[in-house]
């Protein structure tokens, strides 16, 4: 029975100690950190990494990449006032819009360093003015005039001049710079003259 009673106690210390050997060998295990939050990109940060550096422009190139005006300055405006000046009036015989040979004449004097000074400045125009005695109706003149002008067109356009920068009108019998009535007066007033049209620029 002495024996028995050693046995237990015996066994039971053994227990004791296996169970606080087990509880000491339990190391608490903390919790992993929690994951660093990812780094949220700013709109300005996205727009940077979306725009490659070659596409940006600097303001330099902006203005390299300028479109050029398509208006003379007023040095090259000048020259060309000065050229028209020098073209004058070309007349017409009675009744005709056929150009003469002394019209012609006068039309070509500087057409040609005309028409290269304007294909430099697409925006720029001239107009042609066209002009009668006084003699036949208004209507008719306002026609023959428009064709006197047009007739003056088709030369400077085969001269270089793009159709597109002149224009024309017709003052018919209207606004003479003649008014006696004889034919040398009437002479004078038949006639195309050549005005470079008002900008803006």
């Amino acid at each position: 029975m002495q024996s028995l009673r050693i046995t237990n106690i015996s066994a039971a210390a053994a227990l004791f100690i296996f169970g606080a050997a087990c509880a000491k060998k339990t190391v608490a295990v903390s919790a992993p950190p929690p994951p660093a939050p990812a780094a949220t990109s700013t709109p300005a940060a996205r727009e940077t990494t979306q725009t490659p550096l070659a596409r940006r422009e600097t303001p330099s190139q902006q203005v390299a990449g300028a479109k050029p005006s398509t208006y003379p300055n007023a040095a090259t405006r000048a020259r060309i006032d000065e050229l028209i000046g020098r073209i004058q009036d070309a007349y017409f015989d009675y009744d005709q819009h056929t150009l003469r040979n002394d019209a012609i004449t006068t039309l070509a004097a500087d057409s040609k360093e005309l028409a290269t000074i304007l294909a430099q400045y697409p925006g720029y125009k001239l107009k042609i003015e066209g002009y009668c005695d006084e003699r036949g109706s208004a209507e008719y003149n306002i026609a023959l005039g428009d064709a006197r002008a047009k007739a003056a067109k088709d030369y400077l356009v085969n001269a270089g001049v793009a159709a597109t920068q002149l224009d024309t009108v017709s003052f018919g019998k209207e606004m003479p710079v003649c008014t006696d009535h004889d034919e040398s007066c009437w002479q004078k007033n038949r006639r195309v003259h050549i005005v470079a049209e008002k900008t803006n620029s």
